[in-house]
Parts: structure tokens; sequence; C-alpha cells
């Protein structure tokens, strides 16, 4: 009898509406799937259906652009990792083959910033002028602001759910130079399935503290059950975000959470599939190390300290350089904290 992976469903309302009781209990639920699986789905949560679909609907309609419009905002224009992502630009196979295309098209913002830090700096804008582009900017800080702030309460139930204080992580995640970035995908049709052709993202797993992502109802992401190495559907629900941590949180605990390997198969589908993906990476500045509740009495960190910023430097530079683009660090790019403006190029191609 083949095995089945049950990907937890967890209702975070309760939560929500400030039970001290009730946040508890969702925190134990999210400890069972983190400890278990390292993925889970909410709902009851707090963004809107309204503003959902209207992203997505603000996101269809700029994947829909011609691909020289889309590409007068590409990345290889941005000093700082925004804009448009061409299919092909970034790979994240770590188990297979990396040198197949993953089929998926991308569009990347953060908070403006100057440029100085890494990845930090000012996003870059389809004109209004374009067809569906008029409120296209407005809906997409909108929706960021929403999620971000559900990140934050996902932080919360975290830290409960480790027997920290629950604002134990407030500050990481909430730090306004941080790595917070939405990045949203365009799968194309795939008439054919399964197969090379239908790597829509190559295993891997994700760098930094925590995913919160929104996928309609195509599916095909799908996650590595390492035990019994078979891969598992996490069927889209209307509306729920699926939830992973990434692998700096599975450092900061010590390894009792699970960084899980996961990636998108494309299904036989005519339409196109969109997805979401809101990453929670934190303080660039934050040095990690294994929290004192997830190190039993007499032993000693499976880890040293590591810094936010050295980790997610040294994986972006990997995940982008197999797709021949080159992620450039502050250093490299000679800019000074105080830059405003566009500097020569953060990625070449």
């Amino acid at each position: 009898m083949s095995f089945s992976l049950e990907i937890p469903v967890i209702d975070i309302a309760k939560s929500l509406a400030g039970n001290a009781a009730e946040r508890r209990e969702c925190a134990l639920e999210l400890r069972r799937a983190l400890e278990e699986v390292g993925f889970f789905q909410i709902i009851g949560h707090s963004v809107s259906t309204e503003l959902q679909e209207k992203f997505i609907a603000a996101i269809t309609a700029f994947f829909d652009l011609s691909l020289a419009e889309k590409q007068a905002i590409g990345q290889d224009r941005s000093p700082c990792n925004r804009g448009y992502e061409r299919i092909g630009i970034e790979r994240l196979e770590e188990l297979e083959d990396n040198s197949a295309v993953e089929k998926k098209e991308g569009f990347t913002v953060r908070p403006e910033r100057a440029l100085g830090r890494f990845m930090a700096g000012p996003n870059q804008w389809p004109s209004t002028d374009l067809p569906g582009m008029t409120d296209f900017r407005t809906t997409y800080m909108e929706y960021f602001a929403a999620v971000h702030e559900l990140s934050s309460h996902m932080f919360r139930l975290m830290a409960l759910s480790l027997d920290l204080d629950e604002h134990y992580f407030d500050a990481f995640a909430a730090d306004p130079d941080g790595i917070q970035l939405c990045r949203s995908h365009h799968y194309p049709p795939n008439p054919t399935g399964a197969g090379s052709t239908g790597r829509g993202i190559g295993a891997h797993t994700d760098f930094g503290a925590l995913t919160l992502l929104l996928q309609d109802e195509i599916g095909g992401l799908q996650v590595l059950h390492k035990p019994t190495n078979t891969w598992h559907p996490v069927k889209p629900i209307a509306g729920a975000y699926v939830i992973n941590i990434g692998d700096l949180m599975q450092r900061w605990t010590n390894d009792r959470y699970l960084s899980t390997m996961h990636r998108v198969i494309s299904p036989a589908s005519l339409k196109p599939r969109y997805s979401v993906a809101f990453f929670n990476d934190g303080a660039l500045d934050t040095v990690i190390e294994a929290i004192p509740t997830c190190v039993a009495p007499g032993e000693a960190p499976k880890y040293g300290p590591l810094k936010v910023e050295d980790h997610l430097m040294r994986r972006y530079k990997q995940s982008y350089s197999i797709g021949g683009a080159s992620i450039k660090t502050p250093a490299e790019l000679g800019m000074a904290a105080t830059a405003t403006a566009v500097q020569p190029m953060g990625i070449t191609v």
C-alpha cells in the first residue's frame, strides 16, 4: 500500500481574536506540522478574499503583457533584484539535473529603500499607460502590506510553539530594512503534463525563515517526505496560504523544525498557473544561534552562529548563477548606502 502524506490544514481564526488560550492551541498545531511535515496550510486568516482576487487579476494582466513590455522592467535593469524575471533566469533544482529550464516567469517587489544594503533599493513598475496597469502598483503594495502583517502573526504563533514569549520574533519580522519580498509567478499552460517539460520549479528548500504562498486551483506544488523518498501534492484550497519554513529557521530551531524539500511539477492543463510567494526572511544583521528552548539540557547546539545577510547572499548567488545571472553585493557594485537612484546593473545576463 502506497504512503500518503497529509498536509495539515490549520484554522487560525481564533488565534486572531486575541484569546491567549486559543492562540496557544493554534501554536501547538503549528508545532506538530513543522516537526512532522514542514508544511501546512492556513485558513481563517486576515487577508480578504476580495484583496486576493484583485491581486491575482492584477498579476494576470501583468503577465499578459508582451515580452518586450515586461523586459523593459527586467531584473537585468535593477541593481537590487527587482522587477520582471524571465523564464530560466533562476534555477533551484537540488536533487536532479539542474540544466533543465524551469518553466516560470516572475515579478519581484520589496519595500522601497535607498540602495546600499543587500537587495535594498527601488522597485521597478510597469508603465500605467499599459493595459490593466493603472492600479497595479497600488494593488501590489496593498497585498504586500496585508501578507506582511499576516506573516508577523505567524511568527508570533511560531514563538508560542517554541515555548517563547510570543513577541520573540517581532523585531526580526518587522525590520524595515530586512528581507521581505513578494514574488508572483506565472507558469505557462502545460498540455503534456509531467516530465522535464513540466518542471515549474525544481526541488529545493527555501533559503530563509518563513514563506506564505497563495496558489490558484491548478495545483502542482509537491513536498518531499524524506523518510520514504516520496513526493506528495499540496492540494489547492481556495484562499488558503501554504506555509513553510526555510533553512535559516531550521537552523535557528536546531533542526527541531523542518525545512522541507519541495517543487512544482506543472500538471497537464490548458490554463496557466499563478501563484505568489511572500518571503519574510527577517533582519539582515540578525545572528542566528540555536534558540535555547530547542537545545536539550547538557547538549550543545548543532550549528555555530550565522549572520542572516551572509547566508542569504550565498544562497541567492547560487540559485541565480545557474541560470546565467550574477547577483552583486553592494560592495561589488561600489554603491554608497545613501544612493537613491538606479545604479549599474546588479544582475548581468
